[in-house]
């Protein structure tokens, strides 16, 4: 059997870790095999934060190595996906200008107001159905025109980084569409680039390469790339880049693809990305009130869905306590959560305080003061407060999300690395008061692999892509509980946000 199974490589580069991953496929279901995983994250020099773009293309590299290693010729086609908004510039020669900048680099800070100052929030909102965030493209890219407008004029290729990972792969330079939906400078409804949009803030838009969409294959690898790697007639297959687009696409959903769903999606990781997946963008004025965004989906379906700030504050705490010489692991974080008395503290986790503290429980115990709500004492207090915190999130977001959609939703999915934690998927189940069910806990990577099954026709649809995954892998179920306490809560909450 093991004989007969094709082989493909996803590259799911995080935030905080990369890794890639082979996906075997029996013509019934994908198992996954560990092939390279590293460590990822921000790189402060001069007062701003980078990505190490070249670091991450070597652990690429050193993942299509052993790869080679184990699956030698079986392997059919290599796939990208990343975190959304950040790219690199490509100047004259094809040179990177400059290493790519963090979305959490505080250049960005005010240039929300700047830029509805020159075209007004409800224009924005309306060619490009996209949430304001500081950290969106369009806003990194009028910080830079201020900061160093000499290096934005050089630039003649604008690659969002599974792009950038791609062109050095292939040698062909293309923007796929699911992460050029998090620019804040593609079309809603065109699903074209807003060139117009961008001549009025004076960005240049010759950069700009053809949009392309998931199960496009760019090529194959660069000659100089299979040498180095040893892989040999590899084609270069694009994912759903944006790695939430790679998640939903995963979802053990049995509804069709863009057909109303009963069911919505929380994508959680060090971001919880949560919404549904629809038909086509949601572009009225509550929706623009509400600040969801209107993001490309895997199979021409648009994800309707808001950023909540996710497992990143347990993980700042964890790096917090560490830094002042307690090192804990995520089980004990988690044992600390479950001991705590529960309720006790709220707080709003997408305050803008908690985007990027030194001290994040320091941070989270001056909010509870501000708030007048109880001031977590203890490391547990700290963490049960930021778990029930989210779960409260949750269950406000899936109210917008149902009157967005215009119907009921019945479950939730939860999907990625979030699913591991147990004591969140159950609080998220009582805070909703909906059915969770958790897994599978690598859904990026298996959705990038099962769009690449797609592209080599092993699978005819989305719909029995998912059906694939519903059979290879478990998913565990939450029963919603105690509902008095968490309905009391939730009119705190209300209150908070």
């Amino acid at each position: 059997m093991a004989g007969a199974e094709r082989v493909y490589l996803a590259v799911d580069m995080g935030a905080s870790s990369g890794r890639v991953v082979a996906g075997l496929f029996d013509g019934q279901r994908i198992r996954l095999e560990d092939v390279h995983r590293f460590s990822n994250g921000g790189i402060a020099a001069n007062g701003r934060l980078y990505w190490d773009a070249l670091a991450l293309w070597g652990h690429l590299q050193d993942g299509l190595r052993k790869a080679a290693s184990t699956y030698a010729d079986r392997v059919v086609s290599v796939g990208v996906d990343t975190w959304g908004v950040d790219y690199g510039l490509l100047g004259p020669g094809d040179e990177l200008l400059g290493n790519p900048r963090h979305y959490r680099d505080p250049r960005t800070r005010g240039q929300l107001e700047k830029a509805w100052g020159v075209v007004s929030r409800e224009e924005i909102f309306g060619l490009t159905g996209l949430q304001f965030m500081e950290l969106n493209t369009l806003y990194q890219l009028l910080a830079m025109k201020e900061e160093n407008p000499g290096l934005l004029d050089m630039a003649e290729s604008f690659l969002m980084m599974p792009d950038l990972f791609h062109w050095w792969l292939t040698g062909t330079k293309a923007n796929e569409f699911t992460n050029a939906t998090t620019t804040q400078f593609c079309g809603a409804t065109s699903r074209q680039w807003c060139t117009e949009l961008l001549d009025r803030f004076g960005v240049p838009t010759r950069m700009l390469e053809e949009l392309v969409h998931p199960g496009t294959d760019l090529g194959p690898l660069r000659a100089s790339v299979a040498e180095a790697t040893g892989l040999t007639q590899v084609r270069v297959v694009v994912p759903g880049t944006h790695d939430t687009a790679s998640a939903v696409m995963a979802v053990p959903a049995s509804s069709q693809p863009g057909v109303r769903p009963d069911w919505c999606y929380i994508s959680s990781g060090t971001w919880s990305l949560m919404g549904a997946e629809i038909a086509a963008p949601v572009l009225s004025d509550r929706c623009r009130e509400l600040n969801f965004t209107n993001e490309g989906g895997v199979g021409g379906t648009a994800r309707l869905l808001k950023n909540i700030a996710g497992l990143w504050l347990l993980q700042e705490c964890q790096r917090a306590w560490a830094e002042q010489g307690t090192s804990r692991t995520w089980d004990e974080i988690v044992q600390l959560a479950a001991d705590a008395p529960p309720l006790a503290s709220l707080i709003d986790p997408d305050r803008g305080e908690f985007v990027a503290p030194q001290d994040m429980p320091a941070a989270i115990r001056q909010a509870c003061r501000q708030t007048d709500e109880a001031v977590p004492e203890s490391d547990g207090a700290v963490l049960r407060c930021a778990l029930e915190s989210l779960a409260m999130r949750y269950r406000m977001v899936l109210d917008w999300t149902e009157e967005l959609v215009g119907g009921a939703i019945d479950h939730v999915h939860v999907v990625g690395g979030g699913t591991q934690n147990r004591l969140l998927c159950q609080m998220t189940a009582d805070a909703c008061q909906r059915v969770v069910l958790a897994g599978p806990v690598e859904a990026t990577a298996i959705g990038n692999l099962m769009v690449q099954v797609l592209a080599d026709k092993q699978v005819a649809s989305v719909a029995e892509a998912r059906e694939v995954v519903r059979k290879s892998f478990s998913v565990e179920q939450y029963e919603p509980q105690n509902a008095a306490p968490w309905d009391e809560a939730h009119e705190r909450f209300k209150r908070l946000v």
